[in-house]
């Protein structure tokens, strides 16, 4: 389209080139709007085109794949899949190809090859892929935040000049960013997801470079618009995010928010604040979530609904259905039944 306006506005200058300056702001307007057409062209990433043919290579059905790179997989869905209860772990999830989707607290984060979804903190969602089809399959990457990489890199980089001006842009007291985000795709993420995956085909490579090429992917998110709920999740003063480990790992114990409070040092109102920031839910609404969801996905699998709420610390079956169905929308049995239940990826 542009060398069309070019051509048109260099003929239309030789045959009224006494007109020249009339017309010319015309010319100037079309050509200009013909440079922002093509400006919001997409163009493919020769990096992302890359990885795509690498997963595509690896997985012609569908499932997820280790990769033989600690906490990296890769994975194909070629079917559509309603957003059903699931656990994000700290993770990035990069899609090449198709449209993942994900919920937190009623606010849907839509991602594909344009952005990439990380979560920092261990969160309740409901999650799917409801547009993937054999014709557009959901093709992607995910690499686990190894907590102890992690919080070495965040706390290095906070005591560093850039990570010292960061900071002071953004101060401790100020909001805190939420668990889950979506950010886009830069040339550093890109090429770093990529050479992370080379080492794939090779047992040594992996054994000789793969830490330090989770470094560098770890590095290149650090340094994008992840920092600042990085920062928050693995480096000094965490509270929140220490919280959350806790909280999860004790499921099916009784967990007491002021109890919580008083270990941290401060106040029910205060947790509560900085606890509903990060993950969008209060502490109690967490804990429910986690709770639901994670029978849930046991039900899914095949585990019964009496086993399944005792794992997550409901010893009372009445009050189990009732919350699950306030939640659902389906009582646990009804839910076990359900035809379109499949694991998500």
């Amino acid at each position: 389209m542009f060398y069309i306006c070019v051509v048109t506005y260099v003929s239309y200058g030789v045959q009224n080139r006494l007109k020249t300056l009339e017309n010319l702001p015309i010319c100037i307007c079309i050509v200009g709007l013909c440079l922002k057409v093509l400006s919001c062209v997409v163009v493919k990433s020769p990096m992302k085109e890359q990885i795509k043919q690498f997963i595509e290579s690896k997985l012609d059905e569908d499932g997820v794949v280790e990769t033989g790179i600690e906490g990296v997989q890769i994975f194909r869905v070629t079917t559509s899949v309603r957003c059903a209860p699931a656990i994000y772990e700290p993770t990035v999830v990069a899609i090449v190809s198709g449209v993942k989707e994900a919920i937190l607290d009623g606010e849907a984060y839509i991602y594909d090859s344009r952005k990439y979804m990380c979560c920092t903190l261990s969160l309740p969602v409901e999650a799917g892929t409801p547009k993937a089809s054999v014709e557009n399959p959901l093709l992607g990457v995910t690499i686990s935040l190894n907590p102890k990489i992690m919080s070495d890199m965040v706390v290095s980089m906070e005591s560093s000049a850039i990570g010292l001006q960061r900071a002071a842009r953004k101060p401790q007291s100020g909001p805190l960013p939420k668990g889950l985000g979506l950010a886009p795709w830069d040339e550093a993420f890109g090429s770093a997801l990529f050479r992370l995956l080379q080492l794939a085909d090779s047992p040594l490579d992996i054994a000789m470079l793969g830490e330090g090429r989770l470094r560098e992917f770890y590095y290149a998110l650090l340094k994008g618009e992840a920092w600042e709920s990085a920062r928050r999740a693995f480096g000094v003063g965490n509270d929140v995010a220490r919280i959350i480990e806790y909280m999860s790992s004790n499921l099916s114990e009784p967990i007491s928010i002021d109890e919580i409070s008083q270990k941290l040092g401060m106040s029910r109102a205060v947790l509560h604040r900085k606890f509903k920031q990060a993950t969008t839910l209060s502490p109690i609404q967490f804990v429910k979530s986690m709770r639901l969801n994670k029978a849930a996905m046991n039900i899914a699998g095949g585990t019964s609904v009496n086993e399944a709420a005792l794992d997550v610390g409901y010893t009372s079956s009445s009050q189990f259905s009732r919350e699950f169905k306030r939640l659902y929308g389906q009582s646990p049995k009804q839910w076990s039944q359900s035809s379109d239940l499949t694991s998500l990826v």
